[in-house]
């Protein structure tokens, strides 16, 4: 955005004859350069007849990670500190490039649970082995971005049962008024692009996927048995955890349920 002012002219007042030949001087100077502008506007007119006008630049969009705003993308945190998110396949961006309207980033973006970065992704990812503890910033930071209608799909690596104890003790601390409850298989996050009628797993019946409200909107969806989908991962496996073998299709369904709501 171009900003233009007007800086006033002063000059000597009065009756005196110094005065009145200023503003006579003044008068036929700006009428001079009236007509110049009047002339060259004219004379540019004449030129755009004779010659096409080349074409409008377009600047390129704002980028947030390195892509452009119009390219969903979703975000892998590093929590606690140090602990990052492993072992959580980004197959699922691809499939749902594929099966919406949508466009996504191929890969996922690594954030930093307590920097300013997690709030430019409608999405995060949250998962792991073993015990951990949130430093405060992370909650804190946790909590405003889940309240502006940001998304977290955390979900338990190897079916974990120390992580998961850890993940609902931080989600108890984090949300101390929203508790997190079984998610029904008729939720509208079941049937976004894929209609998911029930829950597959490696062995046996898993354990139902959980969540936790906001007034009517999901903001915090879990697994314990776990999305990871490390079918489609490389160098990672379930390492005899319970995985849901039909993550990536829900996985999708989660993605474009955050941009909906």
């Amino acid at each position: 955005m171009i900003r233009s002012y007007r800086r006033g002219l002063s000059y000597p007042g009065g009756n005196s004859l110094f005065s009145r030949e200023f503003s006579f001087a003044l008068c036929i100077l700006t009428l001079a350069l009236t007509v110049g502008v009047q002339r060259i506007g004219a004379t540019d007119n004449e030129k755009d007849k004779q010659q096409p006008k080349p074409p409008s630049v377009v600047a390129d969009p704002k980028t947030v990670g390195g892509e452009s705003n119009s390219i969903i993308q979703v975000a892998n945190l590093v929590y606690a500190g140090t602990k990052s998110s492993e072992c959580f396949s980004d197959h699922f961006l691809t499939r749902a490039e594929r099966e919406s309207s949508i466009s996504t980033s191929r890969r996922f973006h690594t954030v930093k649970l307590a920097s300013d970065e997690v709030f430019h992704f409608p999405l995060v990812i949250m998962t792991g082995e073993g015990e951990f503890t949130l430093l405060e910033e992370e909650r804190q930071n946790l909590r405003v971005y889940i309240e502006r209608g940001g998304f977290l799909l955390a979900s338990a690596g190897c079916s974990s049962e120390d992580w998961n104890r850890s993940f609902r003790r931080e989600m108890q601390k984090t949300f101390p008024e929203n508790s997190m409850k079984q998610i029904s298989m008729d939720h509208m996050v079941f049937h976004t692009v894929n209609d998911i009628p029930k829950l597959e797993a490696k062995h046996g019946e898993p354990q139902p996927i959980e969540g936790i409200h906001f007034g009517d909107r999901l903001g915090v969806l879990y697994s314990q048995d776990g999305l990871n989908d490390t079918a489609n991962s490389v160098g990672c496996c379930c390492c005899g955890g319970n995985e849901i073998v039909n993550a990536e299709a829900i996985n999708v369904n989660i993605l474009v349920y955050t941009l909906l709501k």
